[in-house]
C-alpha cells in the first residue's frame, strides 16, 4: 500500500485516535471510544483507504 497521508495529517490522526481512544479509561468510560483506533491505525500506517477512494493525498509530491 502506497502511503496518501502527509507528516501533519498522520501526527493529527494519531493524537486525535489517542484522545479518543482514552474515552474508554479515563473520563465518561464509554465504549464509544473504541472508534479512536480507526484514526490511529491510519496514523501510524500512513494510507487511508478513504482517501484513495475520494482520489484524496496530502502527501508532498517529490520534485524531479
Amino acid at each position: 500500500m502506497p502511503t496518501n497521508e502527509g507528516t501533519i495529517d498522520r501526527a493529527l490522526r494519531i493524537i486525535v485516535g489517542l484522545g479518543i481512544l482514552s474515552l474508554v479509561f479515563v473520563g465518561p468510560q464509554t465504549p464509544w471510544g473504541w472508534i479512536g483506533v480507526v484514526p490511529l491505525l491510519t496514523g501510524l500506517v500512513g494510507y487511508c483507504p478513504a482517501y484513495s477512494i475520494f482520489g484524496l493525498n496530502t502527501c508532498s509530491m517529490k520534485k524531479s
